[in-house]
C-alpha cells in the first residue's frame, strides 16, 4: 500500500505542467536522436546533458530519462526503414524490420515496433516500482567497505561481460580511474595529476567535458567516415486502418512480448549488459518458443516485436541499480548517474530517504515517458521518415556545435572546449582501434565513490586490508568479482585446442 501512496505523490510532481511538458519535448527528441544512425541513447544524453540546466535539477534527470526512453523506440525507425540500426540496441530489430519494409510492411513493421517497446517499457516500469524500495532497504546496510566492493564487483562485470578483448576493457578501466584522480586529493588537498600545472586541471576533470568529447565529437567522426553513401529511405504512411490491421496482428505475439519483457529487464539491471545483448538473447529465445520459427530472419512481427520489448525493459531495468547503489546498469545510466551527482543528487539507498519527491517523480515520469513516446511516435512516422533524408554534413554541423556550446555553457571556461577537441580525438582513434568507451565512462563516474570509500574503509582499520573480506556483504561481492575476473581466463583456457597426437608429441618408449 504504500508503494501506491508513493507513487500518488510521485504523479503529483510528475503531471506538473513543467514536467509534463519535459517529459513531452524529451521523448520526442529522444525519438528523433535514436533515428538518425550514429547517435543513440549515450550520445544524445551527453550532447544534450548542458540543456539540463535551464531546469530544476529533479526536472533535468526527468528529461535526460525521457531522452533515454524516447532514444529506445526511435532506434527502430532507422533499422526498419533504412536497415541501418539507429544504435547496437537495435541490431536485432533489423532481422526481420528491414525484410519487412522491403515486402511494403514498412508501417506494420513500424508499429509492431512502437507497441512492443510500449508493452516492455510498461512491464519493466511495474517490476521497477515494486522492487526498487526493497533494494533501497537492503543497501541501507552498506558501509565504506561494502560500497568499494560493490563498484570492483561493477567494473568486473565489465571485464567477465565486455567481450572477448578483456585487456582492452582493463585498459579502459585504468584510464578513466587515471582521469577521476586529476586534481587535488581527497584528504591531504594536494594537487594530483596536474598536466603542464594548468590551473583548469586544478578542479578536476568533468564528466560532462568527458561524455561530449567522447560520444559526441568521437562518435561524429566516426560516423563522418564511416557513411559512405545515403541509404534509400523505405517509405512508410500510417493511417487509422493500418494501426488497427497492425494492432490485430500483434495478437499472436503475446508470448514474444511477455518473454523480451522479462528477459530485458533483468538483463538490464547487470551491470555492463544492457539492452543489446538483452535484445539479441529475446530475439533468440522467441525464434525457439515460436510457431513459425522459420519465418524469422524473412520478414517475421515476432522477430520485430521482440528485441524492442526486450531493449525498451532493459533501459528501465537498468536504472534500477544506479538508484539504489549507485551502479549504472549500462553506458547511458552512466551519464545519468553523472548527472544526478553533478546536480547534487547522489544515487543509494540514502536518496529514497532524503529524496523520496524526486525518486516517486521520476519513477512516476516513466509511465508518462511510456505513454507519450508511444503516441508520438505514432504520430510523427512521416516527419521521422522525412528526418532521415537530412544531409549528413548537416546532422553533423548542428551536433558539433551543440558540443562545443554544451561544453562551454556550465563553467564558461575555453579549457573544457579544448578537452572536449582532445576527447573528441581521442574517442574517435578508441572507436578505430576497437576500444570499449563504455568502461572508461564508468570508471570516471565511479572512481571518486572508490577510491573514498576505500581510503575510509582502509582508515578505520588501521589500514587492514582484510577488512573487504571479512564483513558478509562485502565478502560475497568481493569474492563474485574475483570469479568474474578470472572467468575470461578460464573461457579461454577451455577454448584452447587440445594438442594433436601426432607421432612426434608422443614420448618415446
Amino acid at each position: 500500500m504504500d508503494v501506491f501512496m508513493h507513487l500518488m505523490d510521485g504523479f503529483a510532481v510528475s503531471l506538473t505542467p513543467l514536467n509534463l511538458a519535459v517529459v513531452i519535448i524529451g521523448v520526442t527528441v529522444g525519438l528523433f536522436i535514436g533515428a538518425m544512425p550514429g547517435l543513440g541513447s549515450v550520445n544524445g544524453v551527453a550532447i544534450l546533458l548542458p540543456m539540463t540546466f535551464l531546469v530544476p535539477p529533479a526536472s533535468a534527470i526527468i528529461f535526460l530519462a525521457a531522452i533515454y526512453y524516447g532514444a529506445m523506440y526511435g532506434g527502430a525507425i532507422s533499422s526498419i526503414l533504412l536497415g541501418i540500426p539507429g544504435a547496437s540496441t537495435a541490431v536485432a530489430t533489423t532481422f526481420d524490420g528491414r525484410p519487412l519494409a522491403q515486402q511494403g510492411k514498412a508501417g506494420l513493421a513500424l508499429i509492431a515496433a512502437a507497441v512492443g517497446s510500449f508493452v516492455g517499457g510498461t512491464i519493466s516500469v511495474v517490476l521497477f516500482t515494486f522492487l526498487a524500495q526493497p533494494l533501497a532497504d537492503v543497501a541501507l546496510a552498506f558501509g565504506p567497505a561494502e560500497e568499494f566492493a560493490l563498484v570492483l564487483l561493477a567494473f568486473t562485470t565489465f571485464v567477465a561481460l565486455g567481450g572477448d578483448d578483456v585487456l582492452k576493457t582493463i585498459i579502459m578501466i585504468a584510464l578513466g580511474l587515471v582521469l577521476s584522480t586529476v586534481g587535488l586529493d581527497l584528504i591531504s588537498g594536494q594537487p594530483r595529476l596536474v598536466f603542464l600545472d594548468l590551473p583548469g586541471f586544478y578542479s578536476g576533470i568533468s564528466f560532462l567535458v568527458l561524455a561530449i568529447g567522447v560520444y559526441g565529437i568521437g562518435e561524429i567522426l566516426w560516423t563522418i567516415e564511416q557513411t559512405r553513401r545515403k541509404p534509400r529511405v523505405t517509405p512508410a504512411h500510417i493511417r487509422i486502418k493500418d494501426l488497427l490491421d497492425g494492432l490485430r496482428a500483434l495478437k499472436s505475439t503475446v508470448k514474444a512480448m511477455l518473454s523480451g519483457s522479462l528477459i530485458g529487464y533483468f538483463v538490464g539491471m547487470l551491470p555492463a549488459a544492457g539492452a543489446t545483448p538483452a535484445a539479441l538473447m529475446a530475439y533468440g529465445i522467441a525464434k525457439t518458443i515460436s510457431k513459425k520459427p522459420e519465418e524469422f530472419g524473412n520478414g517475421s512481427v515476432e522477430g520485430v516485436v521482440a528485441p524492442e520489448t526486450a531493449n525498451n525493459a532493459a533501459s528501465t531495468g537498468s536504472l534500477l541499480p544506479m538508484l539504489t547503489l549507485g551502479i549504472p546498469g549500462s553506458p547511458t545510466t552512466a551519464l545519468l548517474l553523472g548527472g544526478m551527482v553533478m546536480w547534487g543528487l547522489l544515487p543509494g539507498p540514502m536518496l529514497f530517504l532524503e529524496e523520496p519527491e524526486f525518486i516517486w517523480g521520476l519513477i512516476s515520469s516513466l509511465y508518462t515517458a511510456n505513454f507519450f513516446a508511444l503516441v508520438v511516435n505514432l504520430a510523427l512516422i512521416p516527419l521521422f521518415v522525412w528526418s532521415l533524408r537530412m544531409p549528413l554534413h548537416v546532422l553533423c554541423a548542428m551536433v558539433i556545435v551543440l558540443c562545443i556550446i554544451g561544453g562551454y555553457a556550465p563553467d564558461q571556461r575555453m579549457h573544457d572546449v579544448w578537452l572536449i577537441a582532445i576527447f573528441g580525438i581521442g574517442g574517435y582513434l578508441l572507436r578505430k582501434l576497437d576500444y570499449p568507451l563504455a568502461p572508461l565512462v564508468l570508471a570516471l563516474v565511479l572512481g571518486p565513490l572508490m577510491e573514498k570509500s576505500m581510503r575510509q574503509a582502509l582508515i578505520s582499520e588501521q589500514g587492514d586490508v582484510m577488512t573487504f573480506f571479512q564483513r558478509p556483504i562485502s565478502g560475497t561481492f568481493m569474492a563474485i568479482a574475483i570469479v568474474l575476473f578470472l572467468l575470461p581466463l578460464v573461457r579461454k583456457l577451455r577454448r584452447r585446442p587440445a594438442e594433436p597426437d601426432t607421432p612426434a608429441s608422443r614420448p618415446s618408449a
